[in-house]
């Protein structure tokens, strides 16, 4: 990370409602919010279900959603910046590398990412993520995942909603 990328201002973006019981459809609202992210159940490990009326806010909610299983993002300030950029042969490969690789650099960096900007242009992606280094007397750490699967993997944009599981 640039010094330049380092000092730059950054606005807090609003946080979300994390909610258990969302039906499936294009953006929920809870108490008349929309509802950007929401986990879900899984045997064994964890998932989420993204919404978003674009691929570009539903990989941002997708990854917001991901990040919120391992950290409180209220406490994540978006003072860092990577840039990113990606290509796959399909929407959902796409979304599995983009996920993929923020959870790299959270694991090698000691980083957490609580803010998302995500161009998607056919199959390839560019996107900033913003965020902090890893603090232990500020973030409560929650859950470590390990890997984004393929296991009911999905992207439907005419829905906008999205499904991931990890792998904790």
């Amino acid at each position: 990370m640039s010094a330049q990328a380092r000092g730059r201002m950054v606005v807090p973006v609003r946080r979300s409602v994390r909610v258990v019981t969302a039906k499936k459809f294009h953006l929920p609202r809870v108490l008349g919010l929309h509802v950007r992210y929401e986990e879900i159940e899984h045997t064994a490990d964890v998932g989420i279900r993204a919404y978003g009326s674009t691929l570009d806010e539903l990989f941002a909610n997708a990854s917001e959603g991901m990040f919120s299983l391992i950290a409180n993002l209220e406490d994540v300030r978006p003072v860092g910046e990577v840039e990113i950029r990606l290509q796959a042969d399909d929407i959902p490969i796409l979304l599995l590398r983009w996920l993929s690789e923020l959870l790299y650099l959270h694991e090698t960096q000691r980083f957490l990412f609580s803010s998302f900007e995500v161009r998607v242009r056919d199959t390839s992606l560019e996107a900033r993520a913003r965020g902090e280094a890893i603090d232990k007397t500020r973030h409560e750490l929650r859950l470590a995942i390990k890997a984004v699967t393929r296991h009911r993997l999905s992207v439907d944009p005419v829905k906008g909603m999205a499904e991931v599981i990890f792998d904790i």
